[in-house]
């Protein structure tokens, strides 16, 4: 929790709750505190792959994965969802599902993906060209990127690496709004 602490203190756009390997008690649970954090802050949390979790906590913001969002249709909900796609024909599925914005990538080369090649700037641009909604990058992105990024017609940009190791994430946000002119 105290990473979670320091994130949101530092006021990034949002923090999203991506635990893959706790089971749905343990996330809710973490949701929970991760929830008033982000909340004494002014920072928008974004459950991640839980429409459960989302639901029982009247959360008004959630992540799913392609399949995931397939089967859970938002129009039916009073959540805004996103969701992660890795091609310009899951963006537009995504978009007519109902999504209110997706995360597209990966775009560069990342430890998290060993082994699959990255996607590339073309990508990005072709997706952000193609869809009506906001569009974020993930993958492999740092400050020395994150302008081509941006550049790309993509809202934004996910980091999770740097997130989670470095020294100041006070500075790491100050640094990517500057490179972005998010600021």
């Amino acid at each position: 929790m105290h990473r979670i602490e320091q994130l949101a203190q530092a006021r990034p756009y949002a923090v999203m709750l991506r635990e893959k390997d706790l089971d749905l008690h343990a996330y809710e649970q973490l949701a929970w505190q991760v929830k008033e954090v982000c909340e004494h802050y002014g920072v928008l949390l974004i459950l991640h792959q839980n429409p459960t979790v989302a639901e029982k906590m009247k959360h008004t913001h959630l992540h799913l994965s392609m399949p995931t969002l397939r089967i859970y249709r938002p129009e039916a909900q009073s959540l805004t969802i996103g969701a992660s796609v890795h091609s310009v024909a899951e963006a537009l599925e995504a978009q007519a599902l109902g999504a209110a914005y997706i995360i597209a990538g990966h775009l560069f080369a990342t430890d998290c993906k060993k082994g699959a090649p990255p996607k590339g700037l073309d990508f990005l641009q072709q997706i952000c060209r193609t869809v009506a909604f906001p569009v974020f990058a993930i993958g492999g992105i740092g400050i020395q990127n994150v302008q081509e990024i941006m550049d790309s017609g993509a809202k934004g940009c996910c980091i999770m690496s740097a997130a989670m190791t470095c020294d100041d994430p006070a500075a790491l946000v100050r640094e990517f709004e500057a490179a972005s002119k998010f600021a």
